[in-house]
């Protein structure tokens, strides 16, 4: 399946990269939350961490955690957001797994708060049982 990041990794759509390697690559995102948002994509495109083999997640997470301390040492950011949306529904605009990796200041006012729930009596307990593995 092509996607806009199939034509990115294949150098059909500029782009400015950061890393590539078999599993991965990492390019800094074209409409950032703060300057230095970097986007760490499949070379595959998988729709979703499900259908994402599990030796390639692991990869994408210590790319994460590389890019994370790059962030940290070369802007001098805060703190990170580190998101997955996964799926349509929960934002994904881009069927193609890919991490935010967003550098975060002390006073940037860009808190990414999602609105709670509460459980009913005994709801928390009889859903915990569902959803055990």
């Amino acid at each position: 399946m092509e996607t806009i990041f199939t034509k990115i990794r294949d150098n059909q759509i500029p782009s400015v990269k950061l890393h590539q390697d078999e599993l991965c690559f990492v390019i800094l995102d074209i409409n950032p939350v703060n300057k230095g948002h970097l986007l760490i994509i499949t070379s595959e495109p998988y729709p979703t961490i499900a259908a994402c083999p599990d030796e390639t997640l692991t990869h994408l997470m210590t790319i994460t955690k590389i890019a994370d301390g790059r962030l940290r040492s070369v802007l001098g950011c805060d703190a990170t957001n580190i998101v997955i949306n996964n799926g349509k529904e929960s934002g994904q605009e881009v069927p193609h797994l890919h991490i935010h990796v967003i550098p975060r200041y002390q006073d940037d006012g860009k808190m990414i708060r999602l609105p709670k729930q509460q459980y009913n009596e005994g709801e928390m307990r009889a859903l915990g049982a569902r959803l055990e593995f």
